[in-house]
């Protein structure tokens, strides 16, 4: 290899959101480019003037295209379609300027709309994607309830992803379970996400109190952890539930009414600004998401010393969690299970607390050295 600092460009939409992927993309970028010295740009196409939701080096370039994608958003389905294709064109030729000016050795592509043409753009970089949701829910057009255009359009779109996937030099996917989903490629590798923090405390497992992370949407499954928590609280009336969350939380809070939850024992949060607080002032987490592209959630609580119980999801939990050992894993959507798992946990102190030491043993593969040597070796191998 050169004596030159390793040039890489990741491509993805905004960082102004404080979800997972900007999140986890933040955590990389930094500290590939302060302890690997990595020459570092990320290139956005909307959120153009809003501040970042998580702290960026100031040794990373950002560039901002301006493409407004979000304005699809607001489009009926057949508007959509000339709107996207407009912008795509803009977003093709101002990526390709920006990629054949860089001249990296490695451009990461989220997955989002770059990847219909990224492996066309011969500025001399490897090409990586990044797929941050299991294969099931990757551009989920609710097939079920789509129209006849919509089935058509889903159908060619997937028929050419898979295209476009072959012709990446690395398509990297967050579990083996994952990897075993993408049958038609063979340029698939697992790297799991990295812990977002290292907590300087743990919980001392002493509060009666079971908490939940998760943004206040379908997959979240919040709906489905109201009705087992209508059936936990009348089993266990000294514990509590807590749940934090960005997201519209009145159709749950309804829900709550409609459950006659004890609402002195069940409050739904908004995001919380510390998160490791949460956990360690907690004896139990709670996932029950409908589907899952990994659950970091999972690994944070973990870390605090927190046995967790999840719905056996596809894909995530599984792949962190080993059942009986460092949490307990739940038929997926089963409320009933859930409420028995949960009960189960809340009565056993002793396995709470072997779990949970468990669990600490568990999350310290995830932390970000030890992930980071994997995308190193990675880039080096390519």
């Amino acid at each position: 290899m050169s004596d030159r600092p390793l040039k890489i460009v990741y491509c993805t939409p905004a960082l102004y959101m404080a979800g997972g992927v900007e999140r986890v993309l933040t955590l990389k970028a930094n500290y590939f480019a302060e302890h690997f010295g990595y020459d570092i740009t990320i290139i956005l196409t909307d959120g153009k003037g809003k501040p970042f939701a998580y702290s960026l080096s100031d040794k990373i370039k950002v560039i901002h295209l301006d493409i407004n994608f979000e304005e699809l958003w607001t489009c009926s389905f057949l508007k959509k379609i000339f709107v996207y294709l407009k912008k795509q064109r803009i977003y093709k030729r101002r990526l390709t300027e920006e990629l054949m000016h860089i001249r990296a050795d490695i451009t990461i592509s989220t997955l989002r709309r770059e990847i219909n043409f990224i492996n066309d753009i011969k500025d001399g970089s490897k090409k990586i994607g990044e797929l941050h949701v299991n294969r099931a829910n990757y551009r989920n057009f609710e097939a079920e309830d789509a129209g006849l255009v919509k089935r058509v359009f889903a159908r060619l779109w997937s028929h050419s992803l898979l295209t476009h996937l072959r012709k990446l030099d690395q398509l990297v996917v967050l579990t083996e379970k994952d990897k075993e989903s993408w049958k038609e490629l063979n340029n698939v590798t697992t790297i799991p996400d990295p812990l977002s923090f290292e907590p300087s405390s743990a919980s001392s497992m002493t509060e009666k109190r079971v908490v939940a992370v998760a943004r206040y949407s379908h997959e979240k499954g919040i709906d489905l952890l109201l009705k087992a928590w209508a059936e936990v609280e009348k089993r266990c009336y000294e514990w509590r539930l807590d749940v934090y969350g960005d997201g519209n939380r009145e159709t749950y809070e309804e829900l709550i009414g409609q459950l006659q939850i004890d609402r002195s024992r069940c409050c739904l949060h908004g995001r919380t600004n510390d998160v490791e607080r949460a956990y360690v002032q907690s004896s139990l987490f709670v996932l029950s998401s409908r589907f899952e592209g990994f659950g970091m959630v999972i690994v944070e609580a973990m870390a605090c010393g927190l046995p967790v119980v999840a719905f056996d999801c596809p894909w995530g939990p599984r792949s962190i969690i080993t059942d009986g050992e460092d949490g307990l894993l739940t038929a997926n959507g089963d409320v009933h299970d859930l409420a028995a798992k949960l009960t189960y946990m809340i009565g056993h102190q002793e396995e709470r607390l072997r779990m949970g030491a468990r669990a600490v043993r568990k999350a310290e593969s995830y932390k970000m050295e030890y992930l980071a040597e994997k995308w190193q070796q990675l880039f080096e191998s390519l």
